[in-house]
């Protein structure tokens, strides 16, 4: 594979100190993300964290009868493997790729380690936590009291803000297993949505037309979220 300076670049690795991103490089490994590659299961003890560089990550909670539910979603503004520093060492929801493309991964050891200097890395590191965890908190509040139509016009911005394009490659049954929901429930939304010309679905390429249209469709569970990554980490933006 090309070396990590020829792949698009990851806002989280970006807003590292200079001397810090110096340090790891040498230590990034560039891995394909394919569609549906499972990156850890739940339960499972992480050996990399992955850093999405233009690939899109699901977390996933996962019943005893196997039906699973998107607690959050992970591109190219963040990494995949809190647990590993945080000191869990294991975790309790599946990391499966929703949107195929590369990362960087970077073992478990390393991270570990650098979390422990109590510096600048371990600063973003929190702060990062922070906003996944109050987007894993929103997802569950807007799951409860939203409907269908509100719950995925916040999920396409979430993955939109985490893609490199406008456009998505996502079948209806995915997104269905994403938000725990009937497939049915996804056509009769999307088609809703593009009967509005908000979006253009065909043959699971899902292209937005009218992004204001739908962030003012959509509830305030995207807002919420958005400024909290703002607030938290000013220094990361799509780039």
């Amino acid at each position: 594979m090309p070396p990590v300076t020829h792949f698009p670049k990851n806002a989280l690795l970006e807003a590292l100190p200079a001397s810090e991103f110096a340090r790891w490089q040498s230590h990034l490994e560039p891995v394909e993300m394919p569609l549906g590659e499972v990156l850890c299961e739940a339960g499972g003890v992480m050996e990399y964290v992955y850093f999405p560089l233009d690939s899109i990550v699901s977390l996933l909670y996962v019943m005893a009868s196997g039906a699973s539910a998107e607690i959050a979603v992970v591109g190219h503004e963040g990494l995949v493997g809190i647990s590993v520093f945080l000191g869990g060492e294991s975790t309790s929801s599946r990391a499966v790729v929703q949107s195929a493309g590369n990362g960087l991964r970077l073992k478990a050891h390393l991270i570990k380690d650098e979390f422990r200097q109590s510096g600048p890395v371990t600063l973003l590191l929190l702060r990062y936590t922070q906003a996944l965890i109050t987007q894993m908190a929103q997802t569950a509040a807007c799951n409860r009291h939203h409907t269908l139509h509100q719950q995925l016009c916040r999920w396409l911005l979430l993955s939109l803000d985490r893609s490199r394009s406008q456009e998505l490659v996502m079948t209806q049954e995915l997104i269905a297993n994403m938000l725990g929901v009937r497939r049915e429930g996804v056509t009769e939304a999307a088609l809703g949505l593009q009967r509005l010309g908000l979006i253009r679905y065909a043959r699971g390429h899902i292209t937005v037309i009218d992004r204001p249209g739908l962030e003012a469709r959509a509830c305030e569970c995207y807002a919420v979220v958005k400024k909290e990554y703002d607030r938290l980490l000013p220094a990361i933006r799509a780039t």
